[in-house]
């Protein structure tokens, strides 16, 4: 049945995915003037909810695209994928730098066959560093800036801009000259406004072709036909773009259903809600282009550990638990590092100071709200309805009004008793009329079944099966 539920809701996911992705490629009309907002830190995620839109553009028939740009930058590889995108865009592209194309938005706006900007934005900067924000190593970066260089030139080359501009956004030793005109000296990255960007020469612009102050003025400026259409992220684009937000809710959400589920054997309703909660966790990161699914592996193996712990080495060690532990949480920080290709295996400080953030948000609410729920849960009558009606089937006996949990009772050694839920290995036993929390050595018994008490320290009572 568990299976089944979960199968269910994975459906229902991809359904609701796959309905929002229909509902956008069929809002797009033949001669429609498409817009694809370009915000915030360039990503994986960035790159598909591109990839997705460029797809329905084209395949409707748009007569153009406009990318609507406001980023500082972000990933490189995640820029070199969309550049390649672009670059095969059948579609006439346009970017309008609605404020800010730094860095790699700098260079997807190279991509495009048509640039232009909002009064008051910038364009440039692009010297590849590391996500700390330092600058690479001597030899990785000759290689790097060596690379990109290429890269950017051909792309400029072939959209029609002139490649020493997008080479200066990269290298700042090198010096751009039109004419006797010193455009960018060297030692300087090249970074242009505006102003200095539409600049015209011999009757042609520097970068840019106009400034505007909207894409509405950008269509009527460049002369494009036809009803403009915003396409946003939906499915799992959004998903992925909310996920790194959301990371510690999801986190705090899924600690506490499995703390639920062991509270509450039996159900498994706050098992299952816990592991979707997981899942949607390592989902969104691995569409964001963060997490691999080795971190899910290491998640799971975490959690066999764990269930080893508690269902076969109980009370002989803590070892193979505490391994488990240590990889759930290791595999949950590790999916939410930025990390590049080629950089060291171990993260830089700077790298994993969100993702600590993050996943101590939510061991330090998990741990608040597991307190409250162990003080407060016991007394409500819903965890006695789910405790008892789940364990103890319905039958003569229990037909007598319900008995009120009593105090913990002075149970001693060689008490006689009988199980009310499954132990597996903890539950509850009633011994002389009182209910009491009792833990076998390991083995499971089941309801209703005669147990002894072997031994007693204060709270912790330990029992076995009678016989």
């Amino acid at each position: 049945m568990k299976r089944n539920i979960s199968l269910l809701l994975l459906v229902t996911v991809c359904l609701l995915g796959g309905g929002a992705r229909a509902q956008a490629r069929d809002r797009v009309q033949k001669g429609d003037v498409v817009v694809v907002p370009v915000q915030g830190e360039v990503s994986k995620a960035m790159f598909f909810f591109l990839r997705r839109a460029q797809k329905s553009a084209e395949s409707a028939g748009a007569s153009a695209i406009i990318l609507d740009m406001n980023t500082y930058g972000g990933r490189l590889d995640s820029a070199e994928e969309i550049t390649n995108l672009l670059n095969r865009a059948q579609t006439p592209t346009y970017t309008f730098i609605n404020t800010n194309a730094g860095s790699a938005g700098a260079l997807i706006a190279l991509a495009t066959r048509h640039i232009y900007m909002a009064p008051v934005s910038a364009i440039g900067a692009a010297a590849p560093v590391l996500s700390s924000g330092e600058d690479l190593p001597e030899t990785s970066r000759e290689k790097t800036i060596s690379y990109w260089s290429a890269l950017i030139r051909g792309t400029a080359t072939r959209n029609g801009h002139n490649p020493d501009i997008g080479e200066a956004f990269m290298d700042k030793e090198k010096e751009v000259k039109l004419g006797e005109r010193v455009i960018n000296p060297k030692g300087t990255l090249l970074t242009l406004n505006a102003q200095e960007a539409t600049a015209r020469t011999d009757g042609k612009p520097l970068l840019a072709e106009g400034i505007v102050e909207s894409v509405p003025q950008l269509v009527e400026k460049a002369g494009l036909r036809g009803a403009t259409v915003w396409i946003k992220p939906t499915g799992f684009e959004r998903l992925a773009i909310w996920i790194t937000a959301l990371a510690p809710l999801l986190l705090l959400a899924g600690m506490i259903g499995l703390y639920l589920e062991f509270k509450l054997p039996g159900t498994g309703i706050a098992g299952i809600l816990g592991g979707i909660c997981f899942a949607l966790f390592f989902l969104g990161h691995y569409f964001a282009g963060l997490a691999g699914w080795e971190v899910v592996a290491l998640f799971i193996l975490g959690v066999c550990l764990v269930l080893a712990e508690i269902l076969i080495f109980a009370h002989t060690t803590i070892l193979v638990g505490v391994l488990g532990v240590f990889l759930m949480l290791g595999s949950l920080l590790w999916a939410m590092v930025d990390r590049y290709p080629g950089q060291r295996f171990l993260p830089s400080g700077q790298m994993l100071r969100i993702p600590l953030v993050n996943l101590f948000i939510a061991l330090l609410a998990a741990i608040v709200v597991a307190a409250l729920l162990a003080r407060f849960l016991p007394r409500t009558s819903i965890y006695r309805r789910f405790v008892l009606s789940a364990d103890i089937p319905s039958g003569p006996s229990l037909s007598s009004p319900p008995r009120d949990f009593g105090p913990p009772a002075d149970v001693r050694p060689g008490a006689e008793g009988t199980a009310l839920t499954t132990l597996r290995p903890s539950g509850k036993a009633r011994f002389a009329g009182h209910v009491v929390d009792v833990v076998t050595e390991g083995e499971f018994i089941s309801a209703e079944s005669p147990v002894v008490v072997v031994s007693s320290d204060g709270m912790r009572v330990v029992v076995k099966q009678l016989g």
